[in-house]
């Protein structure tokens, strides 16, 4: 991913956050915003031939503390014209690889219990069910606005970096 991708990743990402099915963020950040908050790397785009954005996936550390170094929280968006036709799959598993061999041995991320899709791509990617946080926090926007959502807690540890 780089900034020239932006305006398409911020489409997508708009498109997630109207969903009401992938985040409890409001609006899409500035690229400034977005770049500063995740990872350089792991950062993947899915493109088409055309050279179109079809998803990214993209992380942020989950702690500044020296031994959490290797654990982030990802995330992953699709177009909604290309989903359900593997991108997600072929962009989670571009996504896993990145950070195998950036030395991450433990991605996470919170997907709402509705979103059944995300759960069954990252179940097929190794991915296993850490816990449920009952009434997390309340939805701002979307279909789900001042509602109060749960969370599913994943995470894949690596057995390339030694841990599963």
């Amino acid at each position: 991913m780089t900034p020239a991708d932006w305006p398409e990743v911020a489409e997508i990402y708009r498109q997630g956050i109207e969903d009401g099915e992938a985040t409890f963020e409001t609006r899409v950040p500035s690229w400034q915003d977005f770049d500063a908050a995740r990872l350089s790397d792991p950062r993947v785009v899915a493109v088409d031939d055309g050279g179109r954005v079809l998803g990214w996936a993209a992380a942020a550390p989950v702690s500044a503390r020296e031994a959490y170094r290797g654990v982030v929280e990802h995330s992953v968006y699709v177009l909604r014209a290309a989903r359900g036709r593997g991108v997600g799959r072929l962009l989670l598993s571009a996504f896993v690889d990145a950070a195998e061999a950036a030395g991450v041995w433990t991605i996470q991320a919170s997907v709402f219990p509705e979103n059944a899709a995300s759960l069954r791509l990252h179940e097929a990617a190794g991915f296993r069910i850490v816990g449920r946080r009952e009434r997390i926090a309340r939805s701002a926007a979307g279909p789900h606005a001042g509602t109060w959502r749960d969370t599913v807690l994943i995470e894949r540890r690596s057995a390339r970096n030694g841990i599963r």
